[in-house]
């Protein structure tokens, strides 16, 4: 149980924090700007700010950390359209994302979401944190409910963090804890949590009894299997990360000498 502690303290001490950053340059034609910063990890998400007056700024762009070069101290943002805020009615500047804009990233890694087999996992690890403010997963349960997804989707975890201002999921997976940002899916750190595992709750623990499922689509029948799931939806957020691709080799190794 201290290791456990040790280890999410740890991790939480690397992602503490929001990290801004001036933009340095911009290439609309690719959808990229870059910041100069010490250091930063890839898969980070954020937005750029571009101040309109001394009290008044505007949100441009999503951005996604997708490659940092540790001798130049660059970082490559990939950015896309913002529209957690849409509303019709409103009316929509026309500025564009120029040098000297700030990039804000990290942002809501205060609060986190955890996917955990069962209840006594679930309590052990979000107990022995007291930094981070855990958002139920009740809460998720719910909205799932109200999606009609039994089986939790890539995008019902990107909608709830927008909702809920959470920016890291944890999923524990075969004595791993994997430590996510919440909207773009990418793995920031993969850490042993090696806690015993006798029971298994699908999708995942929640003092919810039922979620409800929409008549068809994805994500509207109920989940079958814990681990399959949750590595495929971490092999698809992150295709070229080398550990978990041995990770999931060693799971279905395993599962095959059953």
């Amino acid at each position: 149980m201290k290791y456990i502690f040790l280890v999410m303290f740890l991790v939480l001490q690397t992602f503490a924090g929001v990290v801004k950053s001036p933009i340095v340059s911009v290439d609309e034609q690719n959808s990229q700007a870059t910041i100069k910063i010490d250091k930063i990890d890839v898969g980070m998400s954020g937005f750029i700010v571009h101040k309109v007056s001394s009290e008044q700024s505007i949100i441009l762009k999503n951005i996604v950390v997708s490659s940092y070069d540790k001798d130049s101290k660059i970082a490559t943002l990939d950015m896309s359209t913002f529209d957690a805020l849409r509303n019709n009615a409103l009316p929509s500047g026309k500025w564009s994302v120029s040098a000297g804009d700030e990039a804000i990233l990290a942002f809501g890694y205060t609060r986190g979401l955890l996917i955990a087999p069962n209840e006594d996992i679930y309590h052990r690890v979000t107990r022995s944190v007291k930094k981070l403010q855990w958002v139920h997963t009740d809460l998720f349960a719910t909205t799932l409910s109200f999606n009609g997804h039994p089986t939790p989707l890539r995008e019902d975890f990107t909608k709830f963090s927008i909702a809920t201002s959470v920016g890291l999921v944890f999923i524990y997976l075969d004595e791993k804890l994997f430590t996510l940002d919440a909207k773009s899916f990418k793995i920031l750190n993969i850490t042993d949590a090696s806690l015993k595992q006798e029971e298994t709750q699908l999708p995942f623990y929640t003092r919810v009894e039922e979620i409800d499922a929409a008549w068809w689509g994805e994500g509207s029948s109920k989940l079958k299997s814990y681990e399959p799931h949750y590595y495929e939806l971490l092999s698809k957020a992150n295709p070229d990360n080398k550990e978990l691709e041995r990770l999931i080799k060693k799971y279905n190794t395993k599962v095959d000498n059953d």
